[in-house]
């Protein structure tokens, strides 16, 4: 019989989850996937129950201390049973439109407090003879990558059904604190890891001056022809307004070998290629609400993972994030691609992730009574820090199977709340780019334009890219020498010192040079 683990404590960044999270305005993470045929709703339990083992967490539910003086801890559910988590619903259409509003409809609700926070929906009557799997996952349990690590857990790389244990494991809990216990525990926790947290702080200053002293030098020119974008306040556009609720859910897919051609042809990373599209996209979402483009800047806030050599699948949130801001007015999109790789190089060798991830952790040093009451005042603020979250993550290329049934589609969802009223997600998944979009139905009422813009966007950059990518193929036409017409013989007297020549003129040398070819590919609007 297998111990429970040690119940642990949230760190400050996971509980900070825990406090902007208000009723109606749910900070879970989750994905919503399709599988090939009927997966019976029994078996998925009992396969689910066997994997527990592997994901203790999922067991353990979040107990705060009282009058939230101190950080909350995982405590094991003693009322735990997986039927709690697992259920089902029926689409009476079964359409992809049904299914992503039902989709909306379940992710705008809260996971209750009193239980571990996830649960797990399988979606019936989806034509075509396919199941829909909605999980969900409070974001102080785990982020993106955590999720996908979990994922890979849950399911099997084989189409081979395993088999599920018949004999379910039993668990010894570890007998529950005391109220004054807790208190103690947490104050006492609480301060080592403010302890903690300035001496890590004071390490990483120093080991971000080792880098600019004896790394590459520190990009003092970029940083000042990019500080008026850096510091100036981000300008809201029309779904930066404070969500009220509830939310809608939509999704598109574009082929990875697609981003792959651009990337090649144009050069750049995959994120770059992404956020290039994401930008694109929004651009023409705001054009067509009637918001003003010309001379705008958009702000994305987008995640990076920090876990370093941890495993992918440990639970909690190791994430920083950057601030990339991409001036939302240019319509070339070669040169858009270019001013976004431009903007995240910069940001990588100006190391400000690490600055971002510092002053986030001077942050947790405030006392955790006062993060419990800030938290969901926060959260309603006319606070306006980015335009939306985009968020890019890894996934498996290979296909994955749940009970021997395939998971032909697996879109992700990043929660919404205070003034970023939308947001993206994408993971990449078998070959397939799969894009979350995420929306309050009162700020983006018409969330499913997305799915159009962002092919619109696909279409325009891959376009320019063939056309690069063409002109980089074309073989240059050699000069040729071209003979003059033979000038009028005229007389002359010759003599051996002298002998007359035939005139040649020179030939025209060089290559056709196009007008888009002497222009430099700046980062102006067209």
């Amino acid at each position: 019989m297998p111990h429970a683990q040690d119940s642990g404590r949230l760190s400050w960044g996971d509980a900070l989850f825990l406090y902007l999270e208000r009723e109606g305005m749910p900070l879970n993470i989750a994905s919503v996937s399709v599988f090939e045929g009927v997966i019976s709703l029994e078996a998925c339990c009992q396969f689910i129950e066997s994997k527990l083992p592997l994901i203790p967490r999922y067991r353990q539910r979040v107990v705060s201390p009282p009058f939230n003086l101190g950080l909350p801890t995982w405590e094991y559910d003693p009322k735990f049973g997986v039927r709690n988590h697992i259920r089902e619903v029926t689409l009476k259409r079964g359409t992809d439109s049904e299914f992503k509003a039902a989709a909306g409809k379940i992710l705008s609700t809260t996971l209750d407090r009193q239980r571990p926070l996830w649960d797990l929906i399988l979606v019936r009557g989806l034509t075509g003879n396919r199941t829909g799997l909605i999980l969900r996952v409070h974001h102080c349990l785990a982020d993106g990558v955590a999720g996908v690590g979990l994922m890979n857990v849950m399911m099997d790389a084989s189409p081979v059904a395993p088999a599920v244990p018949a004999k379910k494991l039993r668990f010894r809990k570890p007998p529950q604190k005391d109220a004054w216990t807790s208190i103690v525990d947490g104050w006492i926790s609480w301060y080592a890891g403010m302890v903690q947290r300035v001496l890590m702080a004071q390490s990483e200053i120093l080991n971000l001056a080792e880098k600019f002293v004896a790394g590459e030098p520190w990009p003092v020119g970029e940083f000042a022809r990019l500080l008026p974008e850096l510091a100036s306040p981000t300008e809201r556009l029309f779904f930066n307004v404070n969500y009220r609720g509830p939310q809608k859910f939509a999704w598109a897919e574009i082929p990875m070998a697609e981003v792959k051609a651009i990337r090649e042809a144009c050069g750049g990373t995959h994120n770059d290629v992404v956020l290039a599209l994401v930008t694109a996209t929004i651009r023409r979402y705001a054009e067509h609400h009637g918001d003003p483009v010309r001379r705008r800047l958009l702000r994305i806030m987008v995640p990076v993972n920090v876990r370093g050599g941890d495993r992918p699948g440990d639970l909690g949130n190791r994430i920083s994030l950057l601030p990339v801001t991409i001036p939302l007015d240019i319509r070339n999109p070669r040169k858009l691609l270019a001013a976004v790789r431009e903007r995240m190089d910069f940001l990588k060798r100006a190391h400000i992730a690490e600055l971002v991830g510092l002053a986030g952790g001077l942050v947790g040093t405030t006392p955790t009574l006062l993060q419990a009451f800030a938290g969901p005042v926060a959260s309603k603020l006319p606070l306006t820090p980015f335009n939306l979250v985009c968020t890019n993550i890894p996934g498996p290329q290979s296909p994955l199977y749940l009970l021997g049934h395939k998971m032909l589609q697996w879109y992700p969802y990043v929660p919404v709340g205070g003034d970023m009223a939308v947001n993206c997600a994408i993971l990449s998944y078998n070959g397939t780019s799969y894009f979350g979009f995420s929306g309050d139905v009162h700020a983006a009422p018409d969330l499913n334009r997305l799915e159009t813009f962002l092919k619109l966007s696909l279409e325009e950059l891959r376009n320019a890219a063939r056309g690069k990518a063409r002109r980089k193929k074309r073989p240059r036409p050699k000069a040729k020498a071209v003979l003059a017409p033979a000038p009028t013989p005229a007389p002359v007297i010759t003599t051996s010192a002298s002998p007359a020549r035939p005139s040649v003129e020179p030939a025209p040398a060089g290559t056709p040079v196009t007008v888009e070819d002497r222009v430099p590919m700046g980062l102006a609007a067209d």
